[in-house]
């Protein structure tokens, strides 16, 4: 038997809210841009705007205001309809905790999704598999509390890039499965033409460079400690290392408005900004599952597009990948072992 879980959908004469909207005016009243807000969410820019537009056709009236060089604000109208979401799913609640019904046969739910941030698979899932029914909910967290999530059954999909160490507290041999999703490089993430000329972290420090890290916790936060202890470097040598961002856009953002002079982050977030990118290391991105699910119509289809052409036609405008045995799945006693 499967929890009976309350929902609530909102329609208008033209159809139906779309269910990332809520999620993303959300995003907004805690962000003061849309940049900010759909970085969050792993949404693009243009998706985000998209949603704004649709959602005023169909509500009638602007759900958020944006303007040029003073961010992003709710509408009266945009803060009603989340006061009255609110209301509605707390008055809804009780029911799941009353009701059990057994899963339809026709209809798999969608996978709910904790991953670290990556701009790819937030591309993939925006542009086909959540379209496509195979990933409902997503939370970008870091690799660590993503692990954490799934290890407690809260989410059916984790993604991450740690190593076999941080393994070992989160994923169990046999219960779990991993399937690999790309090798993707992370480097520093500077400014156009690289004018500080920063290649390293020692580099950074030398030349008290502004940096800007990832959130505790992320794989990338991780990596950046790595390096510092390999060049006998203390954090406090690092000038911005407690400003913190939690995605790599988000980073290249900080770097694109001159508020850093670097930070650790994927190629392709670089590319997005136009920014330099200077290679340190090559790292695998992996997708956990349970060995239940895979059975699942959603996570079949899920692994067959990874390995297909839904991931690949989306990869080609996103540099600093491999796909190379993309879907492949793997024994997690492999992984935890090493």
């Amino acid at each position: 038997m499967g929890t009976l879980r309350a929902a609530v959908v909102w329609q208008a004469d033209g159809g139906t809210l779309d269910a990332r909207l809520l999620a993303l005016l959300r995003a907004l009243e805690r962000h003061p841009t849309l940049k900010a807000a759909a970085d969050e969410l792993g949404l693009s820019y243009r998706g985000a705007w998209g949603l704004l537009l649709e959602g005023a056709e169909l509500a009638g009236a602007p759900l958020a205001d944006l303007q040029r060089g003073r961010g992003a604000r709710l509408t009266a109208l945009g803060t009603s309809l989340l006061r009255s979401d609110e209301r509605l799913r707390n008055a809804m609640a009780p029911l799941s905790e009353r009701f059990e019904v057994a899963p339809s046969p026709t209809q798999a739910a969608p996978l709910r999704l904790a991953a670290s941030h990556d701009p790819l698979l937030a591309e993939f899932c925006e542009r086909f598999a959540t379209p496509a029914g195979l990933i409902g909910d997503i939370a970008f967290r870091g690799s660590e509390e993503s692990l954490a999530l799934f290890s407690r059954g809260a989410v059916e999909v984790a993604g991450f890039h740690l190593d076999g160490a941080g393994l070992r507290r989160h994923l169990r041999p046999g219960r779990d499965v991993l399937v690999r999703f790309a090798a993707r490089d992370q480097g520093l993430i500077v400014a156009a033409g690289n004018p500080r000329r920063l290649h390293s972290m020692q580099d950074i420090a030398a030349r008290h460079a502004r940096f800007v890290n990832r959130q505790r916790g992320s794989g990338t936060r991780r990596h950046v400690d790595r390096l510092l202890q390999e060049a006998g470097l203390a954090a406090d040598a690092v000038r911005g290392y407690g400003t913190e961002e939690h995605t790599h856009l988000a980073v290249a953002a900080t770097v694109a408005t001159g508020r850093a002079d670097a930070g650790l982050g994927v190629h392709a977030a670089a590319a997005q900004f136009a920014l330099d990118f200077v290679p340190i290391l090559r790292e695998q991105y992996w997708l956990a599952l349970r060995t239940a699910a895979l059975g699942s119509v959603p996570a079949r289809r899920l692994v067959e597009a990874l390995s297909g052409k839904p991931l690949t036609r989306i990869a080609r405008k996103f540099p600093g990948y491999d796909l190379g045995g993309a879907g492949t799945v793997v024994d997690t006693k492999e992984a935890v072992a090493s």
